[in-house]
């Protein structure tokens, strides 16, 4: 992607002969951030935070892009939020070790058949110095196509958010007290 990106600028600067509206289209796409990686976060850094609500905004914005990515089975975008050696305690599934085996545990059980929905109001972040934040919420689980009833899932969940080199990782996950919503 740089080499692509630098190869556009390149042209862009060099008087070679491109037609002004392809250059204009050559602009706009290197500007646009249409290549942008799938592990890029639009996020604050950790270590420039100065209070609770920056802290807040940046971690209710990963939530929410995590979970775009688990919506929509974006799988790529999805396991790019977890460290190589997470580790995912679920209450009723049990263990799950590893970024490789969550992803794919993702693609099998959940792609398609079930949505992930933050309830309102529940969730807390704090800060833990020097490493990143703590995310706890509760969350509802729709089951698309195959819900013919207004029965839907609900669990609590605890997030273990890393800061490091210029980005935020999840390495721990516990999900518990899975059932139907209250």
């Amino acid at each position: 992607m740089r080499k692509f990106c630098a190869l556009v600028l390149m042209v862009l600067v060099s008087g070679a002969f491109v037609p002004a509206d392809a250059q204009a289209v050559l602009l706009m796409v290197l500007v646009s951030g249409a290549f942008v990686p799938a592990d890029a976060q639009a996020v604050q850094a950790f270590d420039t935070m100065k209070s609770q609500e920056e802290l807040t905004r940046a971690v209710t914005t990963l939530d929410a892009q995590l979970f775009d990515a688990y919506n929509t089975c974006n799988l790529e975008r999805f396991s790019s939020f977890f460290v190589e050696d997470v580790e995912f305690y679920h209450d009723k599934g049990g263990v799950t070790l590893g970024r490789k085996a969550l992803t794919e545990s993702i693609k099998n059980n959940i792609c398609g058949k079930t949505t992930r929905e933050l309830v309102a109001g529940t969730l807390e972040i704090y800060p833990i110095h020097g490493y990143g934040a703590v995310e706890i919420g509760v969350h509802r689980f729709h089951h698309p196509g195959a819900q013919d009833h207004d029965v839907v899932g609900e669990a609590k969940f605890i997030h273990l958010w890393q800061y490091k080199d210029g980005a935020w990782k999840i390495t721990r996950v516990i999900s518990y007290d899975h059932g139907l919503a209250k």
